[in-house]
């Protein structure tokens, strides 16, 4: 394998700001699930073919849009501050000052084509390091920016975008309707007006204080101060990356009744495979993530999914019909989300905590109505795309996405990409037992 650090080059950095200022006294508090995915990062990379006869797009058109577009996204440019008032303004508790200072662009080229990339069998582990800038916020917490977008060329013609976004500015749906919007003010459609925005900010009270609040969706970590990086992983967490289609899925559904969601009967599945991988360590819990809002309307970032967990019922998961399996899970998830805002949002009085979600627990992200093929670039859309989560504690946690497929033999072949980021050789064995469940071959 060629060092990841090889596989790009000729790295520039620039930065787009709104075109007009956001106010001086502009800012977006925090909530308690903003700070709870603070440690984690979202990054996303589409894909676009090209030949060689191609003009391709130059750096210029493609940030100019930028320039507009933040007027109305105008959180993404802004930077992490904490209330000077220690009383009156919550123990240094972050917010997004709306100062303008700008999403950092990012050029780069590569050797490979297109289709040689993403033929790598190790490509998903690598895509968010290296084709999406790999930043984390701090140590000079006021000055990182909270949103890389970069722009590799490849020899072909073609060319991947990448997002580097902070989690605690805003969800995936925030992320990918962000880039989509980006693509439509570039198409010449007028960027939506910020007063039509829905604003996602929290209220500047805080939720009361508790000593007994449970979230088992949440672990607590060592404070990191104003360096947004969790490094308490007991071992490597590697990305893999497999597809799974519709009509594949389809097949354990009861033929009536009341049938449980794909994301459902998918997690089931995945629960169910690193049940029998992990063995007697297999997990008792989980914790599920998913859609919560109308995220078509809301044109400010903001994190509005919805978090729940879902215990084991008297049988192993490993011996588990897939179908029961997912009907329990939809039945029996619990929300957290009211905890996890008194318990992140909360004033600390004393020494501050940090937390992980994702990872806390497995943890399975709903991502299938998310339209990260929705970024349009002169008049073409992505041939793949796909997101990955960063921090991720040692449970891992597995993104269900939409899937189009491409290449040979699955042009036409539609359904869901699965990323997963588990310790060690988790991916590849859960690879296998997929595969050796007939249901699903």
């Amino acid at each position: 394998m060629v060092a990841a650090s090889k596989l790009v080059h000729d790295l520039k950095l620039s930065s787009v700001v709104p075109a007009k200022i956001a106010g001086d006294n502009r800012a977006r508090e925090l909530t308690g699930l903003d700070l709870a995915v603070k440690l984690h990062y979202l990054r996303g990379v589409y894909f676009f073919h090209g030949t060689a006869e191609d003009v391709p797009l130059r750096i210029e058109s493609l940030k100019e849009p930028m320039f507009r577009w933040l007027e109305t996204s105008y959180p993404a440019a802004g930077r992490i501050r904490r209330a000077e008032d220690r009383v009156a303004g919550g123990g240094g508790r972050p917010f997004v000052k709306c100062n303008d200072g700008g999403v950092r662009i990012v050029e780069a080229r590569s050797e490979k084509t297109v289709d040689e990339w993403l033929a790598m069998e190790d490509h998903a582990n690598i895509d968010g390091k290296v084709l999406a800038y790999d930043q984390v916020l701090g140590p000079d917490l006021g000055f990182t920016p909270l949103v890389f977008v970069q722009f590799t060329w490849f020899k072909c013609g073609g060319m991947s975008v990448g997002l580097s976004w902070a989690h605690v500015l805003g969800d995936l749906f925030s992320a990918s309707s962000f880039m989509n919007m980006w693509g439509r003010v570039m198409a010449g459609h007028a960027s939506p007006s910020p007063n039509s925005t829905i604003d996602g900010a929290a209220s500047t009270s805080r939720p009361p204080r508790s000593t007994a609040i449970v979230v088992s969706s949440l672990r607590q970590v060592e404070p990191v101060g104003d360096h947004w990086i969790t490094t308490s992983n007991r071992t490597t967490m590697r990305t893999h990356t497999f597809h799974l289609t519709s009509h594949r899925v389809c097949r354990v559904l009861p033929p009536n009744g009341n049938r449980p969601s794909c994301f459902y009967v998918l997690s089931a599945l995945l629960w169910k495979c690193i049940s029998k991988i992990r063995g007697v360590d297999w997990p008792r819990a989980v914790t599920v993530v998913y859609s919560g809002s109308p995220y078509d309307r809301c044109y400010l970032p903001g994190n509005h999914m919805a978090v729940g967990t879902v215990e084991a019922g008297d049988s192993p998961v490993s011996v588990s019909d897939v179908a029961e399996l997912a009907s329990w899970m939809e039945k029996h998830t619990v929300s957290e989300n009211q905890r996890i805002e008194e318990m992140a949002g909360r004033d600390g009085g004393g020494k501050p905590s940090d937390y992980t979600l994702y990872g806390a627990n497995l943890t399975f992200v709903d991502l299938e109505y998310a339209d990260i093929y929705g970024l349009e670039l002169k008049g073409q859309k992505p041939a793949y795309a796909s997101y990955t989560i960063h921090g991720v504690g040692d449970e891992g946690v597995i993104l269900i996405l939409p899937w189009k497929g491409v290449g040979v033999g699955k042009r036409g072949m539609n359904g869901w990409t699965i990323t997963a980021t588990l310790p060690g050789n988790e991916g590849l064995e859960l690879q296998k037992e997929i595969k050796s469940n007939a249901a699903f071959i």
